[in-house]
């Protein structure tokens, strides 16, 4: 497995791939990887000749409260487990390398997407997203890019940017990965404690919830979001950013679920902000 730092080399290693008639699939992470890190990475393998994983801790996309400094990192961790799962490259650029002095532009997709769920209290953050893996994409050249179901708003803002655009990559967005008691996996959790760490199961209960709820006969919006909240309230260490009900592919709210349809919370347990969802189905 080779590790490249500068954009040229990547470039070049790509291109050379692509002249030997490989595909290539891409799995974008800020790396401290977890099993729904790798299980993205065996979606690319089964679909590519060559797999590139970017480790990229990005600046841009962290507000000026945020965790940036402390975002966790293990380079020679993630780099150990890339290589066990059959990685080729690892694209491991500095800060430097991706805004150089004088960088002075961004990639934003305006409008509902990204104004709502996370938009309303991270501003600036999908801006940041939308440009980092637009250059991202520009730099490695892949033919598919692998993103988890747990950034259901990322993933809907990323397809958009390359539907705008004509950027001649495919997106595929693979299911949340949980642990064994139900907690979507997120390199975040490793900020919480153990009492935190249970209490955290409040959101991905709540979501289940929610889920028989709809498989009940249940479709009101309001009343769905009833019982999510009164699991969540049990928790007096949880702090509900959002709980909503939307159209999965627009994220237009609705008033009940119909068609597919996305389940989606965000809340802060202790000092870590942690989101979930779920996609639920319904033709009535």
């Amino acid at each position: 497995m080779k590790i490249i730092t500068k954009i040229n080399d990547i470039r070049e290693y790509s291109r050379s791939a692509k002249k030997e008639g490989k595909t290539i699939g891409f799995v974008p992470t800020m790396g401290y990887l977890h099993d729904g890190h790798i299980s993205l990475v065996r979606a690319a393998k089964k679909e590519n000749d060559v797999i590139v994983m970017s480790i990229y801790v990005n600046p841009t996309q962290f507000g000026p409260d945020e965790d940036y400094d402390k975002y966790p990192r293990d380079l020679e961790r993630d780099r150990s487990l890339a290589d066990k799962e059959g990685v080729d490259v690892i694209f491991t650029p500095v800060s430097g390398e991706m805004y150089p002095a004088g960088y002075d532009t961004d990639v934003e997709v305006k409008g509902h997407l990204t104004e709502t769920l996370c938009g309303r209290t991270r501003p600036g953050h999908f801006r940041g997203v939308t440009t980092v893996v637009a250059k991202l994409f520009n730099i490695v050249e892949a033919d598919r890019a692998y993103f988890g179901q747990k950034d259901a708003q990322q993933a809907a803002v990323i397809k958009r940017m390359v539907r705008d655009l004509n950027m001649p990559v495919e997106i595929r967005v693979m299911p949340i990965v949980r642990e064994d008691d139900g907690l979507a996996m997120s390199s975040r959790n490793a900020y919480l404690s153990k009492e935190e760490r249970r209490q955290a199961l409040a959101l991905s209960r709540s979501l289940k919830r929610a889920e028989e709820m709809v498989s009940a006969g249940e479709l009101s919006a309001g009343t769905i979001k009833s019982g999510m909240k009164n699991i969540l309230e049990k928790e007096k260490n949880v702090r509900v950013d959002y709980t909503e009900i939307m159209d999965a592919d627009t994220l237009q709210p609705l008033d009940k679920v119909r068609g597919n349809t996305l389940i989606a919370i965000a809340a802060f347990v202790g000092g870590t902000r942690l989101i979930d969802n779920v996609l639920v189905t319904s033709n009535a």
